[in-house]
């Protein structure tokens, strides 16, 4: 997977203002591009909202922008340590614009997974578990979202379906801001101050997934 920080964004210095779109503070989009991410797919995504959303590993560049979304598929210890090998272990907890974390990228961010006894960054205080086996691993469909909580959830009917595919998953607990039912309840997003993580996935999941990230881009 290739790392790289976009070369068709607009000329900075031919503004004051960064272009939208760039990784520029003022509502430049920046995806984590650390080689565990369904990265392409996000990025169709903004474009689709007329948003041309930079993939980089770059430090500079992620602290910079206006908005950061965390992707992350595969195995947590795997996509650990490459956040390890480019330093962002130490980078994504320290950011203070609006981040949201997609699917692995949001267990990442709880404290801890049992998938290969994975340390995470710490940011939500709960503690990731697999499925027991009386329901079908991995979960992968649409499901449900209840009990929306937060301005990220904005204009999204209660109850909308989103699509899943996942193994393990982030138990209720006080920073839930929606909830999932798959022979149990469980936190499918997550929220502490400037931090945001969904276990679905919006950019594959319509209408209801498009206008959450929507949202995003105005928090």
């Amino acid at each position: 997977m290739n790392n790289n920080t976009n070369n068709n964004i607009n000329d900075p210095t031919s503004s004051s203002t960064p272009p939208l779109g760039t990784g520029g503070r003022r509502g430049g989009i920046v995806i984590i591009n650390y080689g565990a991410g369904n990265i392409q797919s996000l990025k169709f995504a903004f474009k689709r909202l007329g948003i041309d959303a930079v993939l980089s590993h770059d430090e500079k560049e992620i602290r910079n922008a206006g908005k950061v979304i965390f992707p992350g598929v595969g195995e947590a210890g795997s996509a650990m340590r490459k956040l390890k090998d480019t330093g962002l272990d130490q980078v994504i907890p320290t950011l203070t614009q609006p981040v949201l974390g997609i699917c692995l990228g949001m267990q990442l961010m709880c404290n801890s997974s049992t998938e290969g006894n994975t340390k995470g960054l710490g940011i939500f205080d709960v503690d990731v578990v697999r499925f027991e086996n009386k329901v079908k691993v991995p979960q992968i469909g649409w499901n449900q979202i209840t009990d929306l909580k937060s301005a990220l959830f904005k204009n999204v009917p209660e109850s909308s379906f989103m699509y899943l595919v996942h193994s393990f998953y982030a138990p209720s607990c006080s920073e839930a801001i929606a909830f999932t039912d798959y022979g149990l309840e469980y936190a499918s997003a997550l929220q502490k101050d400037n931090f945001y993580g969904v276990q679905f996935h919006p950019e594959k999941s319509a209408k209801a997934g498009e206008q959450i990230l929507k949202n995003f881009l105005s928090i």
